[in-house]
């Protein structure tokens, strides 16, 4: 998966939690939960979408990775 379609696709998987989020809108370094107003359980459901999606299991430790949108693109993009 390249940048791209890592972008895109926590677009889809973060549309299905909070439809007014816009990741067009997110620095790169900026905190994802605090920027887009997720608590605890709609991260862990973004979290859990992602690994849905992609097919792979995100492990729970690998989860600080994905706080913001460069960590997240990177993560997925490996």
């Amino acid at each position: 998966m390249n940048a791209t379609q890592a972008r895109a696709l926590a677009a889809e998987v973060l549309a299905g939690i909070a439809p007014e989020a816009d990741l067009a809108t997110l620095r790169e370094d900026e905190d994802l939960r605090a920027a887009l107003d997720l608590d605890s359980m709609d991260f862990m459901n973004f979290v859990i979408g992602l690994s849905e999606r992609t097919g792979s299991a995100i492990p729970e430790a690998d989860t600080p990775r994905l706080h913001t949108l460069a960590g997240l693109i990177g993560y997925l993009s490996r």
